[in-house]
């Protein structure tokens, strides 16, 4: 039985004042259910950006409702949004946003520093994150020792590494080949269904959206489609070794 995680009821999103105001979002209604893999799709300007930061706590609606798990995350305090993002929420992003000068396992521990954690559960937490993303025995590697791909597992196994309820995923192959895309996205596939994590992943790669269980394609602030994707894509390369 589906057990409904997220909702947006007649979100909107207003910029600016006045003859300057720019509305990203016209009232989005949207509902995801735990264990959910998404694909959120649309040109640019059509609000699907918008809608993610909202999704990811960044943001906050101008009218209409964002509940997650029950609460209404509209009424939420800055500080309340900060940590209900580090509880329960994982981020991995096109540029893959790692420190250059500190190694994988430094750069997978962050979220942990941050959390409190001590050094030996650290330790402990971003080992197995690493090696749950293929990475076992790159844990002393810097970025530049590492592929465009292995980056990207670092990413993904930073935003992992707090065993996050939801992974949000923008662009998460923007900047990967073809063949190193499959593999992240097998990686999220694997996520989703051998973890449970539910996956709301931003992409403009029709190719890539396959792998979803759901695609959603935003227009003009507001969601123009969003059906079920009868075959997704899995498999077709498996994540055996490091890129």
């Amino acid at each position: 039985m589906s057990v409904e995680l997220i909702e947006l009821a007649g979100v909107t999103k207003v910029y600016g004042r006045g003859a300057t105001a720019l509305q990203a979002l016209k009232g989005v209604d949207l509902r995801i259910d735990a264990g959910d893999f998404v694909a959120i799709m649309g040109p640019s300007g059509s609000g699907k950006s918008t809608a993610m930061n909202m999704l990811g706590c960044l943001d906050s609606p101008t009218t209409g409702a964002y509940l997650f798990n029950g609460t209404h995350v509209e009424n939420l305090t800055r500080d309340q949004r900060a940590l209900l993002r580090r509880r329960y929420l994982g981020f991995v992003f096109q540029g893959f946003n790692l420190l250059a000068r500190t190694s994988a396992q430094e750069n997978v521990e962050l979220p942990l520093l941050y959390r409190g954690e001590p050094a030996k559960k650290r330790h402990a937490s971003a080992k197995k994150a690493l090696a749950s993303v293929g990475l076992a025995g790159w844990e002393h590697h810097t970025p530049a020792e590492l592929s465009g791909g292995q980056q990207q597992r670092v990413a993904i196994a930073r935003a992992i590494v707090t065993e996050p309820t939801v992974l949000l995923a923008d662009e998460p192959t923007g900047n990967l080949d073809t063949k190193r895309s499959h593999e992240i996205m097998e990686l999220l596939w694997n996520l989703n269904a051998d973890h449970g994590i539910t996956v709301l992943m931003v992409t403009h790669e029709g190719d890539m959206a396959q792998y979803a269980k759901r695609i959603v394609h935003f227009v003009d602030g507001v969601v123009a489609s969003d059906a079920r994707n009868a075959h997704p894509t899995a498999f077709q390369i498996p994540v055996k070794e490091a890129a």
